[in-house]
């Protein structure tokens, strides 16, 4: 069985890999050119997956990469693993699947499989990735080529996590569709969770994501109450956690990251709203956590006046630019929102990240592209005034930077245990 993943990133790389593994050749579509002479170089440009493995992969067959679609035409199925992000005004921005929709088209064949995996909001593949389809190639979904729609369930930076293991939701436009859709599945995934259609789909994938937006907010919310109170949040959840039963540790932060959480929410609220329908809950929880960064600040300002400084002319240290500990991806990285507001109020602002040597040029945050981590050694982090926690990575010796910062404001509990001098750690 031949089949094509477009786009191979986070999400459509690991899938490719786990399909190429078990014995289906795939085809991996990108218009990143660099990412195609990697893969097919065999080696890997994301820090979690092994260059080995795809090494071993290319060189049997299994897998190889192109940035020609026309190739589509030689598969039998074609996965959709492309960004689903955000306008300005929170709306979504459909372009990347629309636009991958379109040149699919012209070359889709009749009996093929399309399936969206991008996180987006109920009625995407139906109604908007069908109508490009159907109206590109001539064909008729459900009749002519079967379509579905199977959210991805991703744990970058975790080690036990494999994508066979991972239960996959498949839901189809047509019964037909589905049973296309399992039998494509079933050759790398171990379990698979048919629904209803694909509407359901999606939605499932916006309530696990919700779910934990929600459940983040409150413990944000509560991490200010609580701190009021001169009660510790993180202590209050290690207590609360040892409860066998109801209870699920949910951890405050700087704010939300990644492409999913903080985006998807918003996604069922504009799409809500266009059926008269309110998401208030959904919404405030995104208000709070996109609130996180400036209360952040506020902490750090006051970590600051006891030392009897201002942000203003401070130089500032962001320790953790990726947006959860352990892996590269700094997508959506609550990390930038704090070195915009931080230069903002007039602090030298700098990072440190292991796994994160230079900025990207990003769409969101273009101005910041090119800027390297400074080194981790005590001439460099005692040239601060303050060092924020943005990021706790595994790698990072958190008893150096006691011995060597000057003042540390710590937003991941990073510095529990850890022996410091007192007043030196703040929490926030």
């Amino acid at each position: 069985m031949n089949i094509a993943i477009i786009g191979l990133g986070y999400v459509g790389l690991p899938l490719a890999l786990q399909f190429a593994r078990s014995g289906v050749k795939v085809l991996g579509l990108d218009v990143d050119g660099k990412k195609v002479e990697s893969i097919n170089a065999g080696k890997s440009y994301i820090r979690h997956i092994d260059g080995g493995e795809i090494q071993k992969l290319v060189k049997a067959g299994k897998l190889s990469a192109s940035a020609d679609f026309s190739k589509i035409k030689e598969v039998e199925a074609v996965l959709i693993c492309v960004p689903t992000p955000l306008k300005k005004n929170r709306e979504p921005d459909l372009s990347f699947v629309l636009k991958t929709g379109e040149a699919i088209a012209p070359h889709l064949q009749s009996g093929m499989l399309v399936v969206l995996e991008s996180t987006t909001y109920p009625g995407t593949t139906e109604n908007e990735l069908r109508e490009v389809l159907e109206r590109g190639s001539g064909l008729k979904a459900g009749k002519d080529f079967h379509l579905a729609y199977s959210p991805e369930r991703e744990d970058p930076g975790n080690p036990d996590s494999k994508v066979s293991e991972i239960p996959k939701v498949i839901g189809g436009y047509t019964p037909a569709c589905l049973e296309a859709a399992k039998e494509i599945y079933g050759k790398a995934i171990r379990t698979l969770i048919p629904v209803t259609n694909c509407r359901t789909a999606e939605a499932t994938k916006l309530l696990e994501n919700i779910f934990r937006g929600v459940n983040i907010a409150l413990v944000n919310e509560l991490k200010s109450v609580y701190g009021a109170m001169d009660i510790d949040i993180w202590e209050v959840i290690a207590a609360a956690r040892t409860k066998p039963f109801g209870f699920m540790p949910f951890y405050p932060g700087p704010g939300l990251g990644g492409h999913c959480i903080p985006i998807d929410p918003f996604y069922l609220a504009w799409k809500a709203k266009q059926l008269g329908q309110e998401t208030r809950f959904v919404e405030l929880a995104g208000e709070i956590n996109t609130a996180m960064p400036r209360l952040v600040v506020a902490q750090l300002n006051k970590a600051l006046a006891s030392r009897k400084k201002t942000l203003r002319g401070a130089k500032i240290l962001i320790v953790g630019l990726a947006y959860k500990s352990d892996v590269d991806d700094d997508r959506e990285s609550p990390s930038y929102r704090l070195m915009d507001l931080l230069k903002s109020e007039g602090a030298g602002v700098a990072y440190h990240d292991p796994h994160i040597p230079v900025i990207r040029k990003t769409r969101e945050h273009p101005h910041w592209a090119g800027t390297k981590s400074v080194a981790w050694d005590a001439k460099t982090i005692s040239s601060f005034d303050a060092v924020l926690i943005a990021t706790a990575h595994g790698s990072m010796n958190f008893q150096e930077l006691a011995d060597w910062a000057q003042l540390i404001v710590d937003t991941r509990n990073a510095m529990a245990g850890i022996k410091t001098a007192d007043g030196k750690v703040w929490k926030a």
